[in-house]
Formats: C-alpha cells, sequence, structure tokens
C-alpha cells in the first residue's frame, strides 16, 4: 500500500499533537520551541539524506508516494518533523512525572568520551563504512552541542528514561520500516549487525537527530526564561 510510510507518520503525530492541549503538561504552549529546534536540526539530516539516498539506503516505493523532492518521497520529510516533534513530547512528559531530575557529575566522563566517536566517525568513513562513519559523527556531535549551548542533557538523570522509551521506539517503527521493508539498505557502508531487521546505525542515527531536537528544544526554552538585559 503506497500509503503506508505517510499513515506511520501520522500514526506518530497523531498523540503527541492531540494529548499537547491535556491540561496537566499543555505542550502546546510549548510548540514555539519545540518547532524552530525541529527545523534547525532537520536542514542537516535532509542534506544527508539527500545526499546518500540511492546507496546508503533507498525507499521502496511500493509503500512511498510517487512524489519527490531532493530526492526523498514526501513521507522521509515528515518523518523528520514528526518523531522529533514526538519525542519532545515524551521528554516533556518525563519531566512532568520524573520531579528528581539532578545533575550527575560522574557522567561527564562519558559526556567526554562521546566527543571521541568523531574520531572513530571519520575512520570508518575513511574506510568506506559511510553510514557508520557519519553516524557516529552526528552522535558525538550531539554531545559537542550540549556542552557549548550548556543545556547538559547527557548529565541529568531523566535522559535514562527519555533514551529508554525512543530505544523502544526505534525499536517499533523503524523495525516497521525495516521488516515491511519501506526502507533497503546498501550493505556495503554499513557494518552488517542489526538487531532484529533494524541496522544498528538506524539506532545512533534517530537517537542523534532526537537528542540534537531536545538540545536546541531545552535551550530556546531557557533562553526564553531567562530577564533582558538591561
Amino acid at each position: 500500500m503506497k500509503i503506508e510510510y505517510l499513515l506511520l507518520n501520522l500514526l506518530i503525530l497523531i498523540g503527541p499533537l492531540l494529548m499537547s492541549f491535556e491540561k496537566q503538561i499543555h505542550f502546546v504552549d510549548k510548540w514555539r520551541y519545540a518547532w524552530p529546534a525541529i527545523v534547525i536540526v532537520a536542514v542537516p539530516y535532509l542534506i544527508w539524506d539527500s545526499l546518500v539516498t540511492g546507496a546508503h539506503w533507498w525507499f521502496n516505493e511500493k509503500y512511498t508516494l510517487n512524489f519527490r523532492l531532493a530526492s526523498l518521497p514526501v513521507e522521509e520529510w515528515l518523518f523528520f518533523i514528526t518523531v522529533p516533534f514526538a519525542s519532545i513530547f515524551v521528554w516533556e512528559v518525563i519531566a512532568f512525572y520524573y520531579q528528581r531530575n539532578r545533575k550527575l557529575h560522574l557522567m561527564r566522563p562519558v559526556r567526554y568520551a562521546l566527543y571521541s566517536l568523531q574520531l572513530f566517525g571519520l575512520i570508518f568513513f575513511a574506510r568506506g563504512k559511510e553510514y557508520t562513519g557519519l553516524m557516529l559523527i552526528f552522535l558525538g556531535a550531539a554531545a559537542i552541542v550540549d556542552r557549548v549551548l550548556k543545556t547538559n542533557l547527557f548529565l541529568q538523570t531523566r535522559l535514562f528514561v527519555y533514551l529508554a522509551v525512543l530505544i523502544g521506539f526505534i525499536l517499533i517503527f523503524n523495525g516497521y520500516l525495516t521488516g515491511r521493508p519501506v526502507v533497503l539498505y546498501g550493505e556495503a557502508y554499513q557494518l552488517g549487525i542489526r538487531i532484529g531487521t533494524i541496522p544498528i546505525e538506524d539506532f545512533g542515527y534517530g537517537l542523534s537527530l532526537i537528542l540534537l531536537a531536545t538540545i536546541f528544544y531545552e535551550k530556546f526554552k531557557t533562553a526564553a526564561k531567562q530577564p533582558p538585559n538591561i
């Protein structure tokens, strides 16, 4: 069915969109921080996606609409909106129910270690494992941006809850996309390690996208709360 990827996007979006008006969390009030963050992060990922489609991966025409923009089906463009939006909503839900959030300074060495992923990414990329390399570079970039913007997501205890939920979502939704398969892969550009039908690189790809969007969201939200300089 050619609308399957479109329907998946709508399924991801509809719950968080409707629940945005729920009285306690009232995520609709925070849309003004979420949308700019989503757009900023979507740009480099769309460029990456467009450049490698047809090599690192491609989209099964059985399950996507015929319209293409920059070699990508419109559903893939929507993916970079629906997934970060739903994830940021989940982040806010966790923040509401997980009030005991605190900084774990013991995580600082882990964050520093994540910086080195960029070096390993360059090595894998140079050896022809380009998807693996780019994934590591972007995942390392998330840790660097977190440090530069001083959002400190990687030091917060609620990040563990967030990551657990996100990995669960990746297993469900990416499992569908790869198992159907809506997305097919060029095995030469990755390690060839899969969890079920999901390439291991997809986990890093999805997490880096979502973490970067959440980092920018937190930065915009924090900046809006700061009093203006006089």
